[in-house]
């Protein structure tokens, strides 16, 4: 059984690894100076050009990929006699699940016989990326598309996201928090952090007080809800933060055992809301 694996450009993975391991993807896309632009692993906007964007007071925008373009998307691999695994950004936060979904169902009229997965990660950047990762690595290892989709279905919701921003507002403008929670933010003059619950849905987290202790508590965060950290990959991304995420790398293995570590930065959709300045670990721990 020929397996193709598929996600979207919100995953955030290194497009090196993306490339290397053969998996599709298909773009969101952000709006610059009116122009939209895709969203394709740093390609056609570099990361450190949109961040300079942002930090010069740009307004952009998010859009989510339409049916046709997952319809033309997943149409070629049925025809190539393919099974397929889509796994995309949280539903919650993106309508692009929803089109891959709509575009199943209508492939299926057409193709009765086709085999498609649209799994919903209730994750985001590379959280959502480190499920396209074991899907995989699961994918190499012979495992059945039942079983690895059993597997992503099963365990979305224990990817732990502890995430810290420096701006509440890049949140609010995109509808993700509510304006009370980044007026409070601001007013302390705090660091402020926010995790997911289980859908995947952007919540407020602690309030810490700069940048030190901001680190600190993402590396607690892996200390405290981490299991079998040995074996796993932990994910840093970063917004144009690079030392940042080069320190909570190392603070991790000056405290403990990891299978391995991959940083990346966060693209352009997901940018877009958490705004420059912020830094993501992502993990699987128990629960959310």
């Amino acid at each position: 059984m020929k397996i193709k694996l598929i996600t979207d450009s919100a995953s955030d993975l290194p497009l090196s690894y993306i490339q290397e391991n053969s998996i599709d993807f298909a773009c969101l896309e952000v709006n610059i100076q009116g122009e939209f632009l895709q969203d394709d692993f740093g390609q056609t906007i570099p990361y450190e050009k949109f961040y300079a964007h942002l930090r010069q007071g740009e307004q952009t925008s998010t859009s989510q990929v339409n049916i046709h373009t997952f319809e033309e998307l997943f149409e070629r691999y049925i025809q190539e006699g393919y099974t397929i695994i889509y796994i995309g950004l949280a539903g919650i936060l993106s309508g692009t699940v929803n089109s891959a979904t709509v575009a199943r169902i209508n492939l299926l009229e057409k193709y009765p016989d086709a085999d498609i997965s649209v799994i919903d990660s209730k994750s985001a950047s590379l959280g959502e990326g480190l499920l396209v990762a074991k899907a995989c690595e699961m994918i190499q290892q012979g495992y059945s598309k039942n079983d690895i989709v059993s597997w992503v279905e099963t365990n979305r919701t224990k990817v732990i996201h502890a995430i810290t921003v420096d701006d509440l507002n890049f949140l609010k403008r995109g509808g993700r928090i509510s304006a009370a929670t980044a007026v409070i933010g601001g007013m302390l003059g705090i660091k402020p952090s926010i995790k997911f619950d289980n859908e995947g849905a952007v919540l407020p987290g602690a309030k810490l007080k700069g940048n030190k202790n901001a680190l600190k508590y993402l590396v607690n965060q892996v200390l405290e809800k981490g299991v079998d950290l040995a074996s796993q990959t932990i994910y840093i991304c970063h917004a144009d933060c690079l030392a940042n995420a080069e320190l909570v790398k190392q603070m991790i293995l000056e405290q403990t055992s990891v299978g391995d570590i991959v940083i990346n930065p966060i693209g352009a959709v997901i940018g877009t809301h958490g705004g420059p300045g912020a830094i993501g670990v992502m993990f699987l721990g128990t629960e959310r």
